[in-house]
């Protein structure tokens, strides 16, 4: 399947990612991205940036080397009430927000536990999609967060790094299962390289593959063209963003 856009990316701000803003950019041009979020670790990972490097994302330009950009973070579950680590002033300031269980920040709990976590961030309001849920480390309720996630227009995401096996091993038959719970209650799906390097950003060999298995309908793939993606953010309820009129 055909993906415009990579809505989970990093740059050497995270603390443990290696490319620049820029760098990203050029790479995203290379790899036929028209449109890119920014997304770097929110303050309860270790190494990440203070909240104002989120809340300064202002001077970014929208475009860089041709290729849209929107601010954005992947911010930390925190616990099962479904808090997360952004700071409140952060919110205005950013376009696209990923909640993700970190290992470093969540302590692994049960099915249960997770399941109630995911779905109180869902309740929340505060967040567009949920990242990388392959992790076999964070089992939850496929079907109970799906059917959440669809009636509060929260994205799920499919990370094309957890489907190469080099980070969160023994995601790839998860993520094909959470593809098909998705697809069946007709929720929406995200796509995300999760670059630390700039190489991979834009790559999606393995999430098309997956896409293209499970005859995922493309209007249901927000990254499937920048128009279907920012009609995803007029549905979140935010406002549109000017530069990117005519996308």
């Amino acid at each position: 399947m055909q993906i415009k856009v990579d809505t989970h990316t990093h740059t050497y701000a995270s603390g443990h990612a290696y490319s620049t803003l820029i760098e990203n950019a050029q790479m995203a041009k290379e790899h036929g991205m028209a449109m890119f979020c920014t997304t770097d670790h929110s303050s309860a990972m270790p190494g990440s940036p203070h909240y104002w490097f989120f809340n300064n994302q202002r001077v970014v330009p929208r475009f860089l080397n041709g290729v849209a950009v929107l601010r954005g973070v992947e911010t930390n579950i925190m616990n099962e009430q479904g808090e997360v680590d952004l700071h409140p002033s952060s919110y205005e300031h950013l376009d696209w927000i990923i909640a993700s269980f970190h290992e470093a920040v969540f302590r692994f709990q049960d099915k249960a536990g997770h399941t109630r976590a995911l779905i109180n961030t869902i309740k929340s309001g505060k967040v567009d999609a949920l990242g990388h849920l392959g992790n076999p480390n964070y089992d939850f309720d496929f079907e109970a967060v799906a059917l959440c996630a669809k009636e509060y227009n929260v994205a799920i995401e499919l990370n094309n790094s957890s489907l190469k096996g080099g980070s969160r091993a023994g995601s790839e038959e998860r993520c094909e299962a959470i593809a098909r719970v998705v697809k069946e209650v007709g929720g929406f799906i995200t796509t995300g390289s999760d670059a630390h390097f700039c190489y991979d950003l834009g790559k999606f060999e393995k999430v098309s593959a997956l896409l293209d298995k499970v005859t995922m309908p493309s209007d249901k793939v927000i990254t499937h063209t920048p128009k279907q993606f920012l009609d995803f953010l007029a549905l979140r309820g935010r406002k549109p963003i000017t530069e990117f009129q005519g996308m």
